[in-house]
């Protein structure tokens, strides 16, 4: 009974290294994500006129190019809401470049909203910011995105949610 437990035990030890060590293989880049502040600029990139907060978000980037960003609350704080904002891509900078950008997707006025996306960027991305750029305004899209209203490798102030 103990030898069996014992096999148990080391077997589910060793698949969990595994994966473990096959999704670190995978995953380079995953960070929390903050509002802006107007008069910014990253990698060419002018920051949004108003400032933004977020509730909560995060971006990851794999080797492969596969990029995932998920925001919720990410809103004007002087309106309570996402404003005329109606759809957001995300940006990757590398080395202070803009390498690659999201298509667009919508953002609720709540300011929720999803990316999945597969970008040609360097590999490795050194200095990987993940920007969240304004897409569309009013329904009416951008004819390329515009200012960055939220970025990641931002610390947040220590009240934030």
């Amino acid at each position: 009974m103990k030898r069996s437990l014992s096999a148990v035990v080391l077997t589910c030890l060793a698949t969990a290294m595994f994966a473990i060590s096959t999704f670190a293989d995978e995953l380079s880049f995953f960070s929390p994500i903050a509002g802006s502040n107007p008069g910014v600029t990253v990698a060419g990139v002018a920051s949004a006129g108003a400032p933004w907060v977020v509730k909560h978000a995060f971006a990851t980037l794999s080797d492969d190019g596969r990029l995932r960003v998920d925001v919720r609350g990410l809103i004007i704080p002087a309106l309570g809401t996402a404003g005329p904002v109606t759809a957001v891509s995300a940006s990757v900078a590398c080395s202070d470049t803009v390498a690659g950008t999201s298509a667009a997707v919508p953002l609720s006025s709540e300011g929720n909203a999803e990316i999945h996306a597969k970008l040609q960027v360097p590999s490795p991305c050194f200095g990987t910011i993940i920007l969240l750029r304004i897409a569309a305004l009013n329904g009416t899209a951008l004819a390329a995105p515009g200012p960055w209203i939220a970025a990641s490798g931002v610390s947040k102030d220590s009240d934030d949610n």
